[in-house]
């Protein structure tokens, strides 16, 4: 009873939230289980508020308004400088990769990224690289969604005592099942009210420590002469407020970029572009979308600088060592009701709303981009097989979630470089250059996940001087030159003028897989 009365706006809150996912989910099973395009793509026929929205809302996950906000209590506002770099491939992602993409994949009638490798590099070798890049999805998508399960189990710990494990069943559980019932239909629509609640929550966050300091002045003067020690023991001092003095430079962008660049080359991104129903909605969220992540994204960066102000020198000490746990204590320490509530289920739409998208995304490359391209299969087989894929695949989420691997900023930064370096070059090649070839885009693939894997694991903890270099950086450099010199070593694999032409413009016939 007791329990009830502390938490009962937090539950009721995430209940409303909750059931209307669920809702959404079974008011879209019937239409999405009509075909193979409605359950993937949702047939190409979302408004445009409601693919930036859900672009949006699964770009700034529990990574951002969990894992990315608590950073900023190691590093300071520095760290917001992220933010920054976010925007700036947000806008890149939908004026460079958006319009091209959506054009080239309703010619080609792709369904998925790896569909779209194999029909635009049309050869002997495509079917290999689109079984590649879905190993690729299953093996980044893992990382991601560990994170991303580990952020919103931290704060049902911290605000509604919920011990981890439930937790981390909880989020994946509700997620699966809207998903596996209403498909890509209920992953944008959904994500598009979660989009909506996320706006709202990161400007309510940001209020928070300054309404708990008693303004602006109290806080910025608390956490500018701070008491409170770093990692290694020292005293932070103005390091909160003082540009790359608790952080390097070097990392924050190695970071941005890894997480950044995801919105350029994840599919779980790129796959909005698929469903936009005009050329219309494309301008309206070319326009929108970085606007709604941008300001999101300035309201929680620095947020865990200014959580500073709200915590005495002993919980900073056990703060500094878990980040994660960061927003889950200032929600506890500020104890509102209401604003906890409506936190609560804004965190929730932040994790829900990547897992949904990495759900489907992985549910398609397994049966349609391996186990279909292998050994096919009859098309009304290929969406029941892609629901137990997806359910089975959570139960393995979950399973890791509970001995994570590293922490929430960590685990999808990897993820992130690992679709950066493997997919951008192939994707953008694709897209813009004529010349780009299978082979090219099969050895950039393979040299990015190889010098992600190497770097992070042989090389950057090994070496003082390397543990700052995230292994993005050499990846993507590596892997982009390999395209560049492999396509034009190659120039006479790329496919025939033909096919080009439909990919590029000038023929009206649509080939089939």
């Amino acid at each position: 009873m007791a329990y009830l009365e502390k938490h009962y706006v937090t539950l009721l809150l995430t209940a409303l939230y909750v059931g209307g996912c669920l809702y959404i989910g079974w008011y879209f099973k019937k239409k999405a289980s009509q075909g193979v395009e409605g359950y993937y793509v949702a047939k190409r026929e979302i408004p445009g508020w409601v693919i930036s929205l859900a672009f949006f809302s699964t770009s700034a996950s529990t990574n951002t308004y969990i894992g990315q906000a608590g950073k900023s209590f190691e590093y300071g506002l520095s760290w917001a400088w992220m933010g920054f770099i976010w925007t700036l491939f947000c806008i890149v992602s939908w004026q460079l990769l958006g319009p091209k993409m959506r054009f080239q994949t309703a010619r080609l009638q792709s369904f998925t990224i790896p569909d779209y490798f194999h029909l635009r590099y049309k050869s002997n070798l495509a079917k290999s690289i689109r079984i590649l890049s879905a190993v690729i999805i299953l093996f980044a998508t893992l990382w991601y969604m560990i994170g991303i399960a580990k952020g919103c189990a931290h704060v049902l710990t911290s605000v509604l005592d919920i011990p981890y494990g439930y937790g981390a069943f909880a989020i994946i559980a509700i997620t699966c099942a809207y998903t596996i019932w209403g498909g890509m239909y209920s992953v944008l629509w959904t994500d598009a009210i979660q989009g909506i609640i996320m706006f709202g929550v990161a400007i309510l966050m940001l209020m928070i420590p300054f309404l708990y300091a008693g303004g602006v002045d109290n806080l910025m003067e608390s956490i500018s002469t701070t008491d409170h020690m770093t990692k290694t023991g020292e005293p932070m001092k103005s390091g909160l407020v003082t540009f790359g003095e608790l952080v390097s430079f070097l990392y924050i962008l190695g970071i941005g970029l890894a997480v950044g660049m995801k919105q350029i080359s994840e599919p779980k991104n790129l796959i909005r572009f698929y469903s936009v129903n005009n050329a219309k909605s494309m301008r309206f969220a070319m326009i929108w979308t970085p606007v709604f992540l941008g300001i999101s994204l300035v309201c929680v960066m620095g947020l865990g600088a200014l959580v500073h102000g709200m915590a005495t020198s002993d919980e900073a000490a056990y703060l500094i060592n878990d980040t994660d746990e960061v927003v889950g204590f200032m929600l506890d320490k500020f104890d509102n009701k209401w604003v906890n509530g409506i936190c609560v289920a804004g965190l929730f739409a932040a994790g829900m709303s990547s897992l949904a998208s990495v759900i489907i995304i992985v549910g398609t490359a397994f049966v349609k981009d391996i186990w279909h391209v292998i050994r096919p299969m009859p098309i009304s087989k290929i969406i029941p097989r892609t629901k137990w894929f997806m359910a089975l695949y959570c139960l393995l989420v979950y399973a890791l979630t509970l001995y994570p691997m590293a922490g929430i900023v960590e685990l999808t930064a990897f993820a992130g470089a690992v679709f950066a370096a493997s997919f951008f070059p192939a994707i953008f090649g694709g897209l813009y250059l004529k010349w780009g070839t299978d082979l090219g885009a099969m050895a950039s693939m393979v040299m990015g996940m190889i010098v992600n894997v190497v770097w992070r694991f042989g090389f950057r903890f090994e070496y003082e001087a390397l543990k700052d270099v995230h292994e993005i950086i050499p990846a993507f450099l590596i892997s982009l030159t390999t395209y560049v010199v492999v396509s034009l070593l190659s120039e006479k694999r790329k496919p025939d003028s033909k096919h080009l032409k439909l990919i590029f413009g000038g023929s009206d016939k649509i080939p089939t897989l």
